[in-house]
C-alpha cells in the first residue's frame, strides 16, 4: 500500500475504501469516524450562499437502488469492523437519505449502538420548496463492536464541557466556517469542533483513528491538534489533494 502522503502521526490513502480495508491488519484502529457517501444527490435543489443550486454531489453520491445502498452500508462497516480493537468504536454521521440504512447495517453487524446524537445546526440553508420543513439536522451514531465491549468513554470532560451537567445527546452548532475552507471546499465538509468532540469523547491522546471517507481531511486536523494518530483514506483525488494540503498546515488552525 503506497501512501498519498504521509507524516510522522498521519497518512492518507487515494484509494477505494470497500478494497483498501481488508489489507489493514485486524484489530490495530482505536476508534473509527466515517462521514460516508449520503445518496442525496438526486436532481434536487438547496440554497448555497443566498443561491439556489443542485443538491448533486457528484457519482461517489450516487446509488441505483435501495438494496444496493444497504449492501454497500453492510460491506463497509463489516470491514471497518474486523479492523478496530476489541474494545474501539465507531461514529457515523447522516441524513435521513441513509442513517436508518447504516444504523440496521451496524445492528446486522453484530455492532451495540449505544448514542443516536442530534447534531443541530444553528444556520442551516433555508428549504426553497416551501413544501416542508428546513432540513437543520443530521444524526452520528455512536456504536461498539458488540454488547460485551468494554468501551472508552471521557464522561468528566464531556460534564465539564456542558457546565458542570451530564452531556444530551442533542448538539448545536453552525455549519463549517469559511476559515476551514481556505485550501477549497468539499460539498459535505464537518466543522472542526463537531470532530474535536467526538475525538474528546472517545479517545485519548496517541489513539489511532481512521476515517475511510476522509473527504476534506477535517478528522485528520482534528487528530492533530488534539494529539491523536490518523488514517484517512478518499477515492477522489481533489479531496484527497485538499486533505493533504490541511493536514500540512493543520496547525494554523484553530478548535
Amino acid at each position: 500500500m503506497n501512501a498519498f502522503f504521509q507524516d510522522e502521526d498521519s497518512t492518507l490513502y487515494l484509494a477505494d475504501a470497500l478494497a483498501l480495508l481488508p489489507r489493514f491488519p485486524a484489530e490495530f484502529v482505536d476508534v473509527i469516524f466515517a462521514d460516508p457517501p449520503y445518496f442525496l444527490s438526486n436532481g434536487g435543489i438547496t440554497c448555497n450562499g443566498g443561491k439556489m443550486v443542485s443538491v448533486n454531489k457528484g457519482d461517489w453520491d450516487k446509488v441505483a437502488t435501495l438494496e444496493d445502498k444497504h449492501k454497500f452500508n453492510r460491506r463497509w462497516i463489516r470491514r471497518c469492523k474486523r479492523i478496530l480493537k476489541p474494545n474501539g468504536t465507531i461514529w457515523i454521521s447522516g441524513t435521513l437519505h441513509n442513517i436508518y440504512s447504516v444504523g440496521m447495517a451496524l445492528e446486522q453487524e453484530g455492532f451495540k449502538i449505544m448514542n443516536n446524537i442530534t447534531w443541530q445546526k444553528t444556520n442551516p440553508a433555508p428549504n426553497l420548496s416551501c413544501r416542508y420543513f428546513t432540513h437543520s439536522t443530521e444524526t452520528i451514531l455512536w456504536a461498539k463492536k458488540n454488547s460485551s465491549a468494554k468501551h472508552y468513554f471521557n464522561y468528566e470532560l464531556m460534564k465539564e464541557l456542558n457546565g458542570g451537567k451530564q452531556m444530551k445527546d442533542v448538539w448545536t452548532g453552525a455549519l463549517t466556517p469559511q476559515r476551514e475552507k481556505l485550501f477549497g471546499k468539499h460539498p459535505t465538509q464537518k466543522p472542526l469542533y463537531l470532530l474535536a468532540r467526538i475525538l474528546l469523547a472517545s479517545t485519548v491522546e496517541g489513539d489511532l483513528v481512521l476515517d475511510p471517507f476522509c473527504g476534506s481531511g477535517t478528522t485528520g486536523v482534528a487528530c492533530k491538534l488534539l494529539s491523536r494518530k490518523f488514517i484517512g483514506v478518499d477515492n477522489n483525488p481533489d479531496f484527497i489533494e485538499l486533505a493533504k494540503e490541511r493536514l500540512i498546515h493543520a496547525h494554523e488552525q484553530k478548535l
